[in-house]
């Protein structure tokens, strides 16, 4: 159930990330509350990884919006102790995506999405 919550979240999420700059809370909002619904237990993965999320947004907010720190909260909800890896893979293919095309800003929710799903597929 955690896995079709994130699914559905994921596709509008980076759907509209890629056309308007932005996640709609109409999309995060929802997908947390039906993860807690689901699994409770993952609460502190989810406030963690929205935390280390909000402070980048804070550090550097031109970088990162507050969307992609409800979008990546998310998917701590509904990956629990799987985050680590999906935040590592975002982190690294949106830094090398940047350094490539030599882009000062992207939409991440493309990049969030990547993680999620290599935490699904990958052991």
């Amino acid at each position: 159930m955690l896995t079709a919550i994130l699914l559905a979240a994921l596709v509008p999420a980076v759907a509209v990330d890629l056309r308007a700059r932005r996640i709609p809370d109409a999309v995060t909002v929802p997908a947390a509350l039906a993860a807690l619904a689901v699994d409770p237990s993952h609460l502190l993965a989810g406030a963690a990884t929205g935390g280390f999320f909000l402070a980048a947004a804070l550090a550097r907010p031109e970088g990162m919006g507050l969307g992609d720190v409800k979008l990546a909260a998310v998917i701590g909800l509904c990956r629990g102790d799987a985050v680590a890896p999906a935040i590592l893979v975002a982190l690294l293919a949106g830094a090398v995506t940047g350094v490539l095309t030599g882009a000062r800003t992207l939409p991440f929710a493309p990049f969030l999405a990547l993680g999620a799903l290599v935490s699904l597929v990958a052991p």
